[in-house]
């Protein structure tokens, strides 16, 4: 049976700010999910650790909020006090010092600053 990992959420927190477990929790499936989106859609994917950059987990997150909350995607960000792409970057930086993602040497939370805007990202929702 694997071992449970315990994550000590208070001091994810007081580095990464205000946001829930929830939040957390969301980005590290939505990097899930943008790596298999990017494995389906390019073929050099296929070997095993291709990097995901700032700006595609950012997509793949905006993405991923939409396929699982649809048309509420905006509130629930917002419920999580997530409301610009440099909050996903905060939070991925967050697990990474908890060692619960990782990063390269070139990675920054520059690499997070505005790839997109909430309002526009998620003003006309396309559920399906």
């Amino acid at each position: 049976m694997p071992e449970q990992v315990q994550i000590d959420w208070s001091a994810i927190r007081e580095k990464a700010g205000p946001f829930p477990p929830e939040a957390f929790i969301f980005v590290q499936q939505g990097l899930r999910h943008t790596i298999e989106r990017i494995r389906r859609n390019e073929v050099d994917m296929a070997e095993e650790g291709r990097h995901v950059t700032g700006q595609e987990l950012c997509i793949g997150l905006r993405d991923f909020a939409l396929d699982q909350y649809g048309f509420l995607a905006r509130t629930v960000l917002d419920r999580w006090q997530v409301r610009r792409t440099e909050d996903f970057g905060r939070i991925v930086f967050a697990l990474v010092d908890a060692g619960l993602m990782r990063k390269t040497d070139e990675d920054s939370l520059a690499d997070f600053q505005g790839v997109f805007e909430f309002d526009e990202a998620f003003s006309e929702v396309q559920v399906g």
